[in-house]
């Protein structure tokens, strides 16, 4: 498996901004008084597609487009976050790669 480099996630960041919300890290009071620790929250639940998926399909659609490939298509082999992430991510992503239904 590759390693990832905090280069790539800065540049997954700047890829990112303006396509996905910057979601909200809260405190869970309760499950920091069960835990006897500071437990927070990450609500990627409130990103359009309903979960933190959308933010790898988009970071990869993009990546591809800054390399200049040309890319007849992308297949998901999901039914469920994962294909509703990649089919908003081609939808909303520049221009370059159209939507077959």
């Amino acid at each position: 498996m590759a390693s990832i480099s905090a280069t790539d996630i800065d540049n997954a960041a700047k890829r990112l901004s303006g396509h996905v919300y910057k979601t909200p890290l809260l405190k869970s009071r309760g499950l920091s008084a069960k835990t006897g620790a500071n437990v927070f929250l990450k609500l990627e639940s409130e990103q359009d597609t309903g979960s933190f998926k959308v933010r790898g399909a988009y970071n990869k659609i993009l990546a591809v487009q800054e390399e200049g490939r040309t890319v007849g298509q992308f297949v998901t082999a999901s039914s469920g976050n994962h294909a509703i992430a990649v089919a908003t991510a081609l939808e909303y992503a520049p221009p370059s790669f159209p939507m077959h239904y």
